[in-house]
């Protein structure tokens, strides 16, 4: 495995963090949000609404980079974080990363966390803002034919879902972007074992998140779990092109491999991006490491071109 960027490691020793579930999921959420962020994309505009979702009221934001074309197209962006933390505001950097990145619109959608609301209220509260912006697209300047999913870590679990439920309902997604996403549930995997005590995310906070995800759902059963839960069981011929990210110390490098090898199998386009030297969440380090900002960009390069 190649050693962790010396940058990157310059940065973790000045701003220790590690997503963890001691505490309770409120002590979680309180040091993702004490994160320090620097402001990205000023001139992304943004406004704040809210649809109706399934449990009530869901807050979206939804962006606008600046350009002089009337109508764009829109990325569903889903947030990570465990299905716990995360939200508008502490993704709002990478929210407005992925709008000026691909030149399109973004809604972020704020879905309902666990373990205070375990599966399926994430997936419901996703689906319902996926279904709004393939309805409403004209109402937010974009188009409803140039329609992508991307997330990172849970969120690319979410997206994964996603992707399957938009074909089966029949809307045509162009994409999905699954930035270091959770997709097998299979921590037999070598990665789980070589970064169980790596940066950022451990083998044990990896199990303690989907413990509170998966709350009292009986995985045992002789069907197994939901391919909502774990989009890699489900049936995955006829999903839109996938661009892929993995991180070399990361818990859950070869889940995004397998999904690659399963998405390809099944007659699927998919670019894999492996990036050997850096953590899970690279993403949050855009701007302040090289490495994360090139690996950044690549993936936000594959967006913009499958939605031209």
């Amino acid at each position: 495995m190649a050693a962790l960027d010396p940058v990157l490691q310059t940065v973790l020793d000045a701003v220790p963090f590690q997503l963890t579930t001691d505490g309770g999921p409120e002590a979680a959420r309180r040091r993702f949000r004490d994160l320090p962020r620097s402001p990205v994309h000023p001139d992304v505009e943004t406004q704040d609404r809210a649809i109706d979702g399934p449990a009530g009221p869901i807050a979206l934001r939804i962006y606008r980079p600046p350009t002089e074309q009337s109508v764009l197209p829109v990325v569903v962006f889903l947030h990570g974080g465990g299905w716990t933390v995360g939200d508008l505001d502490t993704y709002d950097g990478q929210a407005r990363m992925h709008a000026a990145g691909a030149g399109a619109v973004v809604v972020s959608v704020d879905y309902r966390l666990a373990p205070e609301h375990p599966y399926p209220a994430a997936v419901e509260d996703v689906w319902a803002a996926t279904r709004w912006v393939a309805d409403n697209a004209d109402q937010i300047g974009a188009d409803a034919d140039r329609v992508a999913v991307a997330g990172d870590s849970a969120g690319g679990n979410l997206a994964a879902v996603t992707a399957q439920s938009a074909r089966d309902a029949g809307i045509a997604l162009r994409f999905q972007l699954l930035w270091y996403p959770s997709t097998t549930f299979d921590t037999s995997l070598p990665s789980f074992r070589e970064n169980a005590d790596a940066p950022i995310l451990d083998l044990a906070s990896c199990k303690g998140f989907s413990r509170w995800y998966v709350g009292d759902l009986d995985l045992s059963g002789p069907s197994g779990p939901p391919v909502t839960l774990v989009p890699a069981r489900g049936d995955l011929t006829g999903l839109p092109p996938a661009y892929i990210a993995v991180a070399g110390h990361d818990p859950l490098r070869d889940d995004g491999v397998r999904y690659a090898e399963l998405l390809t199998a099944a007659g699927v386009p998919v670019e894999l991006h492996h990036a050997e030297s850096l953590v899970h969440g690279y993403l949050g380090y855009a701007g302040i490491v090289p490495a994360a900002t090139e690996a950044t960009e690549r993936g936000l390069e594959a967006l913009r071109a499958a939605l031209a």
